[in-house]
């Protein structure tokens, strides 16, 4: 008989807010040298959780080896040792720290028989699955539907390992250094040909993109033009045509403001930037209302977004030029158009090969309903010219690579998408990352793009997860070197490529996941969420371009006109005959793909999922609606054991995203495991049984870890879903299945009960402070229910007092509130110290004065109370307070609590010794 295999870390403990907070640091803070800077895609996961996650799945927890670990205490030591190396593996400094990456491999040997096991992702996306794994020294295979997540997983795994260590071979590059490292040698080849590209296109189309000139008549470059579309006014008396602006203001910040005037001088429109704060207000700025339709500068007359769309579609949409922003000595200018700038924007529209039809679905596409139907419709005329002329050289970039790779002493060898590492495979490779640069340039170089009036830049088409109808847009200047300028693109994505591992050689291919083998391997994955994001409809918008450009360098990857669609695993009622149709699509070939998975995975190691949870899912009564549900009972249907669940802080908060959907603001992670084919079923009641005898330890287990209060309800659905799933099913009382919807709800209540049977382990003064809270809050009461409350508890309201949280006198008590226990404290001569005052005068003083003051309170704290109380008490503070919905207090305790692996830390620091495993309570017995 086998053994059980293994339980690994990520299905006992995570120092979760240590890899939240390196994950916002990496969504807010850092851009340079990322993989995203590659190339774009949607719901991309940042490569601190995805190292973390992956990390996590593959080390055993030491509860597993208790030949090595027996005690408790010991598991609970070896475990906070693999936090500490986790928590240092994924600060994004230590990416390429080879000593630390050794020492995280040499624990996922230690826990895989002394192999580095292979990891796949079927739903690869925007790679940061794969790449992580091969930066843990693990053989990463990555496979996607989509050919534009395709070659942006063979940019970042494929490529590199197979052209690692070498130098550049444009000339004169070979000997600046002695050696090169990683992919530095064909970051620099991006760096250099690219420029040269961008050097080729000036000499060819530069003339199009002339300075300007400003107010003193010194000459500028072009940042960007500022566009408006155009409709003719319904009026017949007063047949203008009418600008279509969203808002007048280019620039909002304090000090620098500047905006348009649009005056109308006969039947023509004169526009004239001022730098003043002096702009318009209210209804006043703009033509178009959100919602209400437009209205004409000339005399008002309103009109309807229907009377736009009908114009647009008989080709009657025009454009004027409004305003250009250009390079200043201190920043940028903004000028008013003129003849000259307008005129060098009428070329003739090139001979195009993106003619593709746009989707028409329109919760992800607006602009076809105004009769802008093909891609090549989406940039303007000189955009075009400039994206063919790039694309075009992307060609003669590569001949002239190949040239310079013979000259440096490399062999001709075969094509890059034969297996080929000579000269050919080469320039193949270099033009595979050029042609990505184009296509990134699309995205900033679109008729789609908007001007950020706060952030004075360019608004990229994918700012949201959909392609808008832009009213007014920018038009980059593709030679400049700010946003939009395509120097910028080639500038990043070499940063990008700088920094890859270039690790064990590694697999991109296009695969359906329902079909293709999984045999041995290990499995993370991010599937798509329901019907969040239509990313075949939405890569068009890239393919087109990357077709142009590669499509005899990977002609099996780019082989069809558009991506596939009709295959692609998203609930699109647009595309399954309307939203039941899609429903059962989605459900049919999720539980197919993890069925399959279930086959051929590795059994040794826990599956992972991410799950993008959204705000916007908890309803009225507290449950979570389709996408989260349906991801559960297709796990669970395919055979699957849910054994952790692990709230991810992983996406910017302020993004936007379509209509009908919240920003993605946090994911879930799954960690699950094959059910037996023989799994027992249960009853309901049986099945409560089993959480109330299971989810006390668990939680003890998370709190003790680096979790904050605020995730624990999700984190604790990991070990009571865990029970439910472990059943083939289970019974309601009328013989029907429990459904995963009702499971959850018990889950949650079974929850509540284990926190709460938390208070018996308290001081009597606790005790009686966290009853009265619960009730009444800070607010004052009758101090008869004061009293009757206290002795209860076993204590009494002269105890209370002399403990210094509560107050009574005139008839009515209260608690002392947090503002109230914010100052000085002298713990040692406190004559009567609680975990309750504790607690509450430590998040108090964290609100106020911040970890440090914290941290020089605790090595006295813990001379009279439990540190471990202290913590328990913020998390039931926190729940309480969640429960009675204040915001206020609920931030408070958590923001405690988060910070308590820190602040224990500085603590030992100002302490000079390592802290005290328990300490008695101090109170006196007299019950006055």
């Amino acid at each position: 008989m086998n053994a059980a295999p293994k339980k690994k870390l990520i299905e006992t403990s995570l120092p979760l807010e240590a890899i939240n907070f390196a994950a916002a640091r990496e969504k807010k803070s850092i851009r340079k040298g990322l993989p995203l800077m590659v190339h774009l895609y949607w719901a991309r996961r940042p490569i601190s959780v995805a190292r973390a996650v992956l990390f996590a799945q593959l080390v055993d927890d030491p509860a597993s080896r208790p030949e090595e670990f027996p005690t408790v205490d010991a598991q609970d030591a070896e475990r906070a040792r693999l936090h500490r190396l986790l928590e240092r593996l994924i600060i994004w400094e230590n990416s390429n720290d080879d000593a630390l990456l050794a020492q995280a491999r040499a624990e996922i040997r230690k826990s895989n028989d002394g192999k580095l096991p292979s990891v796949l992702d079927p739903f690869a996306g925007g790679g940061a699955i794969p790449l992580e794994a091969q930066r843990l020294g693990l053989e990463a295979h990555a496979s996607d539907l989509n050919p534009v997540a395709v070659l942006i997983n063979k940019a970042l795994i494929e490529i590199p390992p197979t052209f690692a260590g070498r130098p550049p071979v444009h000339p004169g590059a070979a000997g600046t250094r002695n050696a090169w490292g990683r992919s530095e040698g064909l970051a620099e080849d991006v760096r250099a040909y690219g420029n040269w590209m961008r050097d080729q296109a000036e000499r060819t189309i530069g003339h199009l993109y002339p300075k300007v000139t400003g107010p003193d008549g010194t000459q500028h470059t072009v940042i960007a033009w500022i566009w408006a579309r155009t409709v003719n006014s319904p009026n017949p008396a007063n047949p203008i045509e009418v600008p279509l602006v969203r808002s007048w203001w280019l620039n909002k910040k304090k000090g620098s403001e500047a905006w348009i005037e649009a005056r109308v001088v006969g039947r023509k429109i004169h526009y004239e930037v001022h730098n003043d704060a002096n702009g318009p207000k209210g209804d006043d700025d703009g033509t178009i209302k959100h919602g209400k339709g437009a209205r004409s500068v000339a005399d008002g007359t309103p009109f309807t977004y229907d009377y736009v769309r009908e114009a647009g579609k008989r080709g009657e949409l025009g454009a004027h030029l409004i305003a250009v922003v250009a390079e200043g000595a201190r920043g940028r200018l903004y000028l008013s158009p003129t003849a000259e700038q307008a005129a060098a924007a009428a070329v003739d529209r090139p001979d195009s090969s993106i003619d593709a039809d746009v989707p028409t679905n329109p919760r992800w596409f607006s602009p076809p309903a105004y009769g802008l139907t093909k891609f090549s419709d989406l940039f303007t005329n000189r955009q075009l010219v400039a994206l063919t002329t790039l694309s075009d050289l992307v060609a003669d970039a590569r001949e002239k690579v190949r040239d310079d790779a013979l000259a440096a002493g490399l062999p001709k060898g075969d094509r890059l998408e034969n297996g080929g590492t000579g000269a050919e495979a080469y320039a193949d490779a270099v033009a595979t990352y050029l042609a990505l640069a184009v296509s990134r340039e699309t995205n900033a170089s679109s008729s789609s793009c908007g001007w950020d009036s706060s952030l004075q830049k360019i608004r990229n088409v994918f700012s949201r997860q959909a392609i808008p109808m832009a009213w007014d847009y920018a038009e980059a200047n593709v030679f400049s070197t700010w946003s939009g300028g395509f120097i910028t693109q080639i500038d990043g994505m070499a940063d990008a490529i700088d920094r890859l591992p270039a690790g064990r050689r590694s697999t991109a291919r296009q695969a359906d996941a329902s079909t293709r083998d999984y045999s041995g391997a290990v499995i993370s994955t991010d599937p798509p969420y329901y019907d969040n994001i239509g990313y075949s409809d939405l890569s068009d918008f890239f393919y087109v371009w990357l077709r142009r450009s590669l499509s005899t360098i990977h002609s099996k990857t780019v082989g069809t006109m558009l991506t596939p669609k009709f295959e692609e695993l998203v609930a699109n009622p647009y595309r399954h005959d309307g939203k039941a149709g899609a429903e059962k699509f989605f459900i049919e070939g999720f539980n197919s793909v993890f069925a399959r998975v279930r086959e051929g995975a590795d059994p040794n190691v826990p599956l992972t999922v991410y799950y993008a949870y959204k705000q916007q899912e908890a309803n009225a009564e507290g449950t979570s609606s389709t996408g989260w549900h349906t991801l559960l009972d297709g796990l669970i249907d395919s055979g699957w054991e849910i054994t952790a669940t692990w709230p991810m802080r992983t996406e910017m908060s302020g993004r936007l995203i379509g209509s009908n959907a919240n920003a993605l603001a946090s994911s879930i992670v799954l960690a699950c495991r094959p059910r037996p084919s023989d799994a027992p079923t249960t009853t309901r009641r049986a099945f409560v049984a089993a959480l109330k005898a299971e989810l006390p330890e668990a939680l003890r287990t998370l709190m003790q870890g680096a979790i904050a209060p605020v995730d624990l309800a999700q984190a604790a659905i990991g070990p009571g879903i865990s029970v439910f799933s472990r059943y083939s099913r289970v019974r309601e009382a009328d013989g029907s299945d429990m459904s995963v919807k009702d499971a959850l709800l018990l889950v949650n209540a079974t929850l509540d009960e284990v926190i709460g049977e938390q208070e018996s382990d308290f001081d009597p003064d606790t005790r009686f402070a966290v009853k009265w809270y619960r009730q009444y809050g800070w607010t004052q009461e009758n101090s008869g229910i004061a009293d009757q409350l206290a002795r209860s508890s076993d204590t009494s309201i002269g105890a209370l007092e002399r403990g210094g949280i509560f107050e009574a006198k005139g008839g009515k008590a209260r608690l002392l509130s947090p503002t109230q226990l914010e100052g000085a404290w002298d713990v040692s001569a406190d004559e009567r110290v609680s975990v309750w005052e504790a607690t509450v005068r430590l998040a108090a003083v964290m609100a106020k004065h911040g970890a440090d003051q914290v941290a020089s309170l605790l090595p006295s704290v813990q001379t009279r109370v439990n540190l471990d109380a202290v913590k328990e008490l913020g998390f039931l503070l926190f729940h309480e307070a969640e429960k009675k919905r204040d915001t206020k207090d609920a931030i408070l305790f958590n923001g405690l609590v988060s910070a308590w692996g820190d602040v224990n830390e500085q603590a030992r620091k100002h302490a000079g010794t390592p802290r005290a495993v328990q300490q008695a309570f101090d109170f006196d017995e007299d019950g006055d």
